[in-house]
Order: C-alpha cells, then structure tokens, then sequence
C-alpha cells in the first residue's frame, strides 16, 4: 500500500523544521513506543539522532535476527499492553529480521518495524541493500511503503494502530533514507484507537453456557488468544465457575498460573499420556483463543472432546481439523467475561478441593512420577537431565520472574515441567519454533520490565544462533541472567537420526570441540560459571540474580536423555 502518488518534496520550508525523521520518533512518542531496537547504519541515522534527542531507549543488538525478537519479547512480557519498535536498514538488515517478524505475526504480537528503504531516486536500480519492498508481505500483518515525504507520519500513526487492532500483528514501514533526512512538513494526524475486538453474540454464549453447563466432564484448553486478549482473569473465573481442569496450548502457557488447582498442563509435543486422555475422555470441550494448529495437536491428532465450543478471531480456524459444535468469531476476554456472567458459582467448594481439582491434580501428579522415574534411573556419575535442572531452577526464582524459553529439544521438558507463573511471566516462540529467541527475548522482557529479575532458558544449540547477544547485554548494561543447558548436540535431531535413520548416536553433535560458554560469555564482559552438580544449581541462580549485571549460568546435560515427547508418552 502506498501512501502517496507522487515522490515530489513539498516547497521551501525553515531550515529550523523538524526533519521527518524527528517527525516519526515524535508520532512514535505520541503513541506510547518509546522503546527501540536495531543496529544503526549510515540509512537509520536520522531516527538514531531523533531518539537520543529525545531519551528514547535505543538498544544496539549485534545481529538484526535478534532484534525483532527482542521487540516480540518485550510486547509478550508487557502488563501494559505496550509494543517496541525496530529499525533495520534495507536488504540484508531487513531480511535478517525477517525471521523474527514471521514469529511475531504467527503468535498475534505487536511490534512496529521501521524499514529504512533505497532513495527514491536509485530505486529500481540496484542500489546499495536494495530489495523489492513487497518481499516482506508475507511475514507482517501489513506492509506500508512511504513514497511521498508528507506520508510518512500518517503511515506510522496507522502502522501502530493496525498493530494493536485484534488480532495484533507486526506492520513494516518503509520511508526512503532521503525522506527522513528532509524536513517536508508533515500532517497533523489524530489519534485514533484500534478497534474494540468482536463481541460474541448473546444467543451463542447462552448455548455454550448451557452446553457446558450439561457436561459430566468438561475440560478447557484455552491458547495465546487468551493471553494476546489479557483474559486470564476472566479464564480463572470461568475455570471456577465450572470447576473444569484447564490445558493450555504452548502459547498459552501461564494464562491460568499452573499453581491454580485446576491448572493439568500443556498440550504440545511432550504431553503426557495423561494429558491427552484427559482431553479424550472429557465430554464436552471448550476452546478459546486457538486456532488448534498443526504443532499443538501433532497435526489434529490428539483427540478431543466430540462436543466442541470453539472461540477465535478467525473463523477460517472454526472447523479446521476438529468437528465444532458451536463456532464462535469472538475476542477472547469478551466471550469469557459474557460466559462467566451466565455460569452459575460451582457448587463443589474451594478449586483446590473440587472434583475438576481432582481431575487435574491426577494428570499433574502422573506427570510428577514420569520426571521422578527419569531422575531416578540417572547414575550418580551420570549428566544431569534437564527436568532436574529446570526443577532447580524453578524452585530458585521468584514467582514474578519473568522467563524466557528457547526452542529446542529442552523446550519440551519446559512447557511440561516448568510451571509458568501468569501469562506475562512466561514466554516462548509458538508454531514458527524457532530457535536462537531465548536470550533475544529476554533482553525485551527485561525493558519492559525494569523492576523484575528475567531469566532466558536457553540450550547451546539455541544460545550459539544469537550468542553475539551476550554482548549486547554486557554493553547495554541488561540485567539478564541466562541458563545454558549444554548437552554438546543438536540433541533432538540427533536422536530422531539414530532411532529413524540408523546414524550413529550423537551423530549432529560436537563433543569432540565442545564450546565453553563460560569463555565466551566472560570475554563478552558477562559474568558466569559452570555448574555440573545438581546441588549447586539453585545457589548460581540465586547468585546470579543477586548480581548487579548480566550473567551466565553453564549446566551441562545428558545428550542422550529421553526427548519428552518420548518419555512422557511411553506406557508406565
């Protein structure tokens, strides 16, 4: 979409005027993002200066992949509702982020991404870094390209806006270098809110409330529309209401805090057995805030209840995979909150004493022994499994810690064993899954969230894909701690090549020149040390959350543990 016909300047204007770009930090400013990441180039120079001028918080990454990321963790992690904004310079720096923007736009995250584009005048031309502005149309809710100057402030007034609409998305602008270094006027452009988000009809929340309300044993598995929406409280009172166990989607972690009573677990790659009995043999189910992806059902087998309730923003979800009784095109909170107003109080006493307490209480307690049997076969000599650690770290964390997790083999273990606090405490990548998020993200969590300790879960596959960020932490002077779970091994693609395949064992491994992270990070400026004992895992945690600084925290981990999606699966 362009926002103008014609590339002509406006006249003569004061030399004092502001140039576009301080116009753009200005509208950005405005609208609450005062927060950016990015690396500068000689293009980005005029929205560098801007915001320094302005005290705006810019941080320089060491990679462009991380840097959409980093606006993607910080939007995730934000009780406000706040965003981020990037800046990249054209071609390479742009594509690099492309990653990052195809995560945000799968997992309904609003970012702003300001592009700094070829001159109008060497455009078609092969320019310096000149790519073809529609090359991103397919990784951003919507691409914008400035081509007259007077465009660009109403192109970023709508670009935040189209981001914050439900459901949110990141928008990519792309102004022209020439244009931000001009000082062409720009329009006074007003305020104007996202749209308010679909309200369910009245008669389809009666249904769902009576069909639910009918069930001997419902159950709700509720995804990131939920958290996207902010509708966990409204999800808790629902939960209550009809005392029923809630299983989340990997993007829903944490939208019922998993020490909730009703809490059973996460469906994704490594739920267990129990899990998805539970979802089978429950009689009526109710999905909010899902599109029940390929990834969350190991495409669309996992069994669900037959009677189904389903709520989303997109009706082409509705029906995809899964037979619905009731499709409901509807936002997530404002079809929660209509729901529990029509749900009678549960007449079963305290969540915690309930007979849907029981019901998931059994999954969580099934799930317990599965990690104490794989803790318990490990010989003493024997590398420390990741359940264990992640069990360490936990117990050594406050509640209102803020943890990011990468993807990777060890992701597993994390969403099933690692409870997550609320819907802000907790983040990861959804069906895009990819890896080298951990550390990025949390470098935006902790932007957003100042005043909270942020904890990135990485493995050494996943840390060495954005390692150069370490330094960024160093430099920026972010207070992060990162966990290393260092197995030596591309793990999870090791063990399907073995058992699959016939290669050898750790055949993507690379134990014979094993990387020490604890160099790495110390010559980046961050402190760490290396734990291999199970006891000493928690006291490095609370010593490095205790630091005044950045740190890192190396376990090493058996390579060839079970993957959970095997462990948790096998019959008992």
């Amino acid at each position: 979409m362009d926002t103008g016909e014609s590339p002509t300047d406006a006249g003569p204007v004061a030399v004092d005027a502001p140039t576009v770009g301080e116009a753009v930090v200005d509208c950005m400013l405005d609208r609450g993002i005062d927060v950016a990441f990015g690396i500068p180039g000689k293009q980005t120079l005029p929205l560098n200066r801007a915001l320094g001028e302005r005290d705006a918080r810019f941080v320089v990454a060491r990679h462009e992949t991380a840097v959409t990321h980093q606006a993607w963790g910080y939007a995730e992690t934000s009780d406000s509702g706040a965003m981020a904004a990037s800046i990249v310079v054209p071609g390479p720096g742009d594509m690099n982020a492309m990653n990052g923007l195809k995560n945000a736009l799968n997992d309904c995250v609003p970012l702003l991404h300001l592009a700094v584009e070829t001159e109008r005048e060497v455009r078609g031309g092969d320019g310096i870094h000149e790519t073809p502005p529609e090359t991103y149309d397919t990784v951003v809710k919507e691409n914008v390209l400035v081509d007259s100057p007077a465009g660009a402030v109403p192109a970023v007034a709508e670009a935040i806006r189209v981001a914050r609409e439900q459901p949110q998305g990141p928008v990519r602008v792309g102004i022209p270098k020439d244009v931000l270094a001009s000082r062409t006027p720009q329009p006074a452009v007003g305020q104007r809110e996202p749209a308010a988000p679909p309200a369910p009809p009245m008669d389809a929340v009666e249904r769902a409330a009576d069909t639910l309300a009918e069930a001997d044993a419902p159950v709700i598995l509720a995804g990131g529309g939920v958290r996207r929406a902010g509708a966990s409280d409204s999800l808790r009172a629902v939960a209550e209401r009809l005392d029923v166990p809630v299983v989340t989607t990997y993007k829903g972690k944490g939208t019922l805090p998993e020490t909730h009573p009703l809490s059973a677990g996460v469906l994704c790659g490594g739920s267990s057995a129990e899990l998805r009995d539970l979802l089978a043999d429950a009689d009526c189910g109710l999905v909010v805030g899902s599109d029940l992806d390929a990834v969350a059902t190991a495409s669309w087998s996992v069994s669900l209840p037959e009677r189904l309730v389903h709520v989303t923003l997109d009706g082409d979800d509705i029906g995809f995979g899964y037979e619905t009784d009731l499709g409901v095109v509807a936002d997530a909170d404002r079809f929660l909150r209509a729901l529990g107003e029509r749900l009678e109080p549960s007449e079963n006493g305290s969540p915690s004493q309930s007979p849907g307490a029981a019901r998931a209480e059994a999954v969580r307690s099934a799930d317990r022994d599965r990690f104490a049997a794989l803790a318990d076969q490990r010989a003493a000599d024997d590398p420390l499994q990741s359940v264990e650690v992640l069990s360490e770290v936990r117990e050594a964390l406050p509640t209102e810690a803020v943890v990011a997790a990468d993807a990777g083999g060890f992701r597993l273990w994390t969403l099933v064993s690692f409870p997550a606090a609320g819907p802000s405490r907790y983040v990861n990548p959804g069906s895009w899954a990819t890896m080298g998020t951990g550390l990025p993200s949390a470098i935006g969590a902790k932007l957003a969230n100042p005043d909270r300790d942020v904890v990135a879960l990485t493995g050494d596959g996943g840390l060495m894909m954005c390692v150069h960020e370490l330094h960024t932490l160093a430099a920026e002077e972010i207070d992060v701690t990162v966990v290393a779970f260092t197995n030596d091994d591309y793990a999870i693609i090791s063990e399907e090549a073995s058992r699959s395949y016939d290669l050898p064992a750790g055949a993507y491994g690379w134990a014979e020149t094993g990387i020490d992270l604890v160099a790495v990070a110390s010559g980046m400026g961050v402190r760490a040390e290396r734990v291999a004992e199970l006891d000493g895992v928690g006291e490095a945690v609370a010593s490095a959350l205790a630091h005044d600084g950045p740190a890192l925290i190396e376990v090493a981990t058996d390579p060839d543990e079970p993957q959970a999606s095997e462990w948790m699966t096998r019959e008992r």
